[in-house]
């Protein structure tokens, strides 16, 4: 007598369901969270020494360290292409929380150029303070706008009031304490935010920045910081790096506008 066997039933593999909206913000908070837990219970790290040692210390026609200061020009041009594209952006493409974002993003960008100007001119922690609160409004832009395009308006609007507040809040610990941990973990965990934002779907009818550029030209903006004296020396002395850090950085927003400009071709 035959045995007959019934086939037995194919192994089924599923994929994991990608994390829902809730999961997400709570990614997002709970490492904001956590950074506040840093700041509070890390050891105080204090800045270098030589932090206002620049490379380049050329001045031209009375103007103090020239290059440092005149490169912020490209500050200063991106915002105002960022505004000027935004004020072209068809307002029924682009949602009232990323027009926000974008206009705080760009606002940002012409505040760094005063500040980062005002700092270069005369080096010192005094005049670093006002670098950095420009620097703030652009984070804050920037990190609202990438929140916007993955995860909802609300969370958007959220993230960009807290490190409105938080980045502030560091520099002041950092002028009266010389902590600077706090204002690091502001910039670094705002910057492992975006990263991990790049790798969310975006949005149905957001707004298509590339946030993959936007990171690459903040990595090469950071390497090109650290990097001042050597590409100081490499270029025979023509450029330092901490220049060309202010050319890349202002960099960051041609995805921003790109992605203002596609929106207003489908127009």
């Amino acid at each position: 007598m035959r045995l007959q066997t019934s086939p037995s039933p194919a192994l089924e593999i599923t994929a994991p369901k990608p994390a829902s909206t809730l999961e997400q913000r709570l990614i997002l908070f709970g490492g904001a969270a956590l950074l506040l837990l840093l700041a509070l219970v890390l050891p105080e790290y204090a800045q270098s020494a030589h932090y206002h040692g620049f490379a380049d210390q050329r001045s031209l026609a009375g103007l103090p360290h020239a290059a440092d200061v005149l490169s912020n020009l490209g500050f200063v041009v991106m915002g105002g292409l960022g505004l000027l594209a935004l004020s072209r952006a068809d307002i029924c493409r682009v949602n009232s929380t990323a027009r926000a974002m974008c206009g705080l993003f760009f606002v940002g960008l012409l505040c760094t150029a005063v500040g980062s100007s005002y700092y270069h001119w005369a080096p010192q922690d005094a005049s670093l303070v006002w670098d950095r609160l420009g620097m703030s409004v652009a984070f804050a832009g920037l990190l609202g706008l990438a929140v916007q395009t993955r995860l909802d308006d609300t969370s958007a609007s959220v993230a960009a009031l807290i490190v409105l507040v938080a980045a502030p809040l560091s520099v002041a610990v950092w002028a009266q304490t010389g902590n600077v941990l706090p204002w690091a973990l502001v910039q670094g965990g705002g910057m492992l935010a975006v990263v991990w934002l790049t790798f969310l779907e975006p949005r149905r009818h957001a707004l298509p920045v590339e946030l993959g550029w936007v990171i690459g030209l903040y990595v090469v903006a950071k390497l090109l910081e650290m990097s001042d004296v050597d590409v100081f020396d490499v270029t025979g002395r023509m450029i330092s790096g901490h220049s060309l850090k202010h050319w890349v950085a202002a960099a960051a927003a041609l995805p921003v506008i790109s992605a203002l400009h596609k929106r207003r071709e489908l127009q």
